[in-house]
């Protein structure tokens, strides 16, 4: 079965849903239904959304599986958020920030329990990041 397009091929408008035919016994309902927001999303991004949902929420498992970084993935949970319309670009730039700075300060603190730096170097790390 092929995805529904979402937009025109012709104008680039919004494409609207007019049949619905049952697999089963074929009835059909006719009328103009219009799709939700997660019919316009890319492959990639239903995979990732697949992924993530598997996991919980779980992005640091997520950038496991994919074997990438932690931001590379808060990008792409960010792009994901605004092709579905949820979050202005400068809201999730804000939140992208905060969520590094969050995720630095942990590793920072991480490490310093395992002992792999010193309470000085931890406080100075600490210090060079912002918020």
């Amino acid at each position: 079965m092929y995805k529904a397009p979402t937009i025109c091929p012709v104008c680039y408008g919004k494409m609207n849903i007019e049949v619905l035919r049952c697999s089963n016994c074929n009835s059909k309902l006719e009328g103009n239904f219009e799709m939700n927001e997660f019919a316009s999303l890319s492959n990639e991004n239903v995979e990732f959304l697949r992924l993530y949902l598997l996991n919980r929420g779980n992005l640091s498992k997520v950038s496991e599986i994919l074997k990438v970084s932690y931001p590379t993935v808060l990008n792409k949970f960010n792009k994901l958020l605004q092709d579905l319309g949820y979050s202005s670009n400068d809201e999730i730039q804000n939140k992208t920030e905060e969520e590094i700075i969050s995720s630095e300060k942990k590793k920072i603190l991480d490490d310093l329990e395992k002992g792999l730096l010193k309470p000085k170097e931890a406080v100075e790390k600490l210090k060079s990041l912002r918020g």
